[in-house]
């Protein structure tokens, strides 16, 4: 008798659906061109659609004031449901006070030609004004501006509008139309392909031998990878997401069973909230009907401004129940010239003269130099995409005379 197929429940126990179609949605947009307008910034693009389609359930808008608050202080909803980043809408206080409570807003996504592009309603129902540098200390571990996330809150606007949300448009630029799977979309993808056990990974960097050893001892436990790379704003100094895309599909071409791996893209914002984001990606990937979720050391860091394995401390914060989605806790790996292996410090005996690892900005400097990085490290594949993308940025940045 086969076993009956149970998935993966949302956070919260249900999926939302702010998508509005059909007869609604030309009667919201024929609504949303007569109201007063909002122009949101590619954070909160994002944002707009992640809390419509479900990925960022149970939000069904942006957050008010005992939300938020609840949120920074302890990491939980006001019913007690575990969150961590505060998903919010900052306008400068003039606009706020422009805005009525109880009133319709349009919210506008100002296109690469600065045209209008409508994406939303909003259902204004709060605006309340916030301490920036507590939510930097609460949420980033810091209050130095040199940090990317730091930085956004301080530059934007000192006043939040909270309200529920309906999603009339996508945003004017879709990027990877074929990889941009909702949730639930890939429920339905999960279910077909008959995988119970869904372990995800999330990265904002090119795969290499350390997180193809990880993904694989990963796929040992479980029915299926999801490879869900975060598309959406990143630090200048990451590799464009085009590019990772590439090295991705070069190597799932070759290197991984297809049908046991499915690869789409994350359209988020990076916060580099470190240990919080952490949580954060878990709780999303469980919406995507993911069970389990790989964290690696620092995983969403930045600079020195977390410790190595805060990511994983950050969980025992939490009861059992309060996560549905497994964290799977990962060391640091890298290729072992004396083991002949990728391996990790919990089963490699051997000194660190041994070991081949490089930073980011040893990748980037030997990139910029032509020196192709080594098969130890990277795949041939991926290092020759990367080389490519590195020498083709560098040709245009010489013809255009910088």
């Amino acid at each position: 008798m086969p076993r009956p197929f149970r998935q993966m429940p949302p956070h919260g126990g249900t999926l939302i659906d702010r998508v509005l179609r059909g007869e609604l949605r030309e009667a919201a947009l024929e609504r949303a061109r007569t109201l007063p307008k909002i122009y949101l910034d590619r954070v909160r693009v994002s944002d707009l659609e992640l809390i419509a389609v479900g990925a960022y359930s149970p939000l069904t808008g942006f957050m008010n004031a005992e939300t938020y608050e609840t949120v920074v202080e302890d990491m939980r909803l006001p019913n007690g449901l575990a969150w961590t980043i505060p998903i919010v809408l900052p306008v400068e206080k003039e606009v706020a006070d422009g805005l009525r409570v109880g009133q319709e807003v349009a919210l506008v996504e100002r296109t690469e030609t600065g045209a209008d592009h409508i994406m939303g309603i909003l259902e204004l129902a709060e605006k309340f004004e916030y301490d920036k540098a507590r939510e930097a200390k609460k949420v980033y571990r810091t209050t130095e501006d040199k940090h990317p996330g730091v930085a956004r809150v301080y530059r934007q606007g000192d006043v939040y509008l909270a309200g529920d949300i309906w999603l009339l448009n996508r945003p004017s630029k879709i990027e990877f139309p074929e990889l941009r799977h909702d949730p639930a979309e890939t429920r339905r993808m999960f279910a077909a392909r008959g995988w119970r056990r869904v372990v995800a990974f999330q990265t904002r960097n090119p795969i290499h031998r350390a997180h193809e050893y990880i993904q694989k001892v990963a796929l040992e436990i479980v029915d299926g990878l999801f490879l869900h790379p975060l598309v959406g704003e990143t630090k200048k100094d990451d590799i464009p997401a085009d590019v990772r895309i590439k090295s991705y599909q070069a190597i799932l071409r070759d290197y991984y069973p297809p049908d046991r791996v499915l690869l789409g893209v994350f359209p988020a914002a990076m916060r580099y909230a470190g240990p919080r984001e952490a949580v954060f990606h878990a709780i999303c990937r469980q919406n995507y009907g993911c069970t389990h979720m790989i964290i690696g050391r620092d995983h969403a860091g930045v600079g020195n401004y977390y410790g190595t394995y805060d990511a994983h401390y950050i969980f025992d914060e939490f009861l059992p129940h309060e996560l549905a989605i497994q964290p799977l806790f990962f060391e640091h790996a890298f290729y072992c010239t004396k083991c002949q292996a990728v391996t990790t410090r919990k089963t490699c005996p051997h000194d660190e003269k041994y070991h081949i690892y490089l930073s980011g900005t040893q990748v980037r400097k030997m990139l910029e130099e032509g020196i192709p990085l080594p098969e130890e490290f990277t795949r041939p594949e991926v290092s020759r995409i990367l080389m490519e993308a590195v020498q083709e940025r560098k040709r245009q940045e010489a013809a255009a005379g910088k």
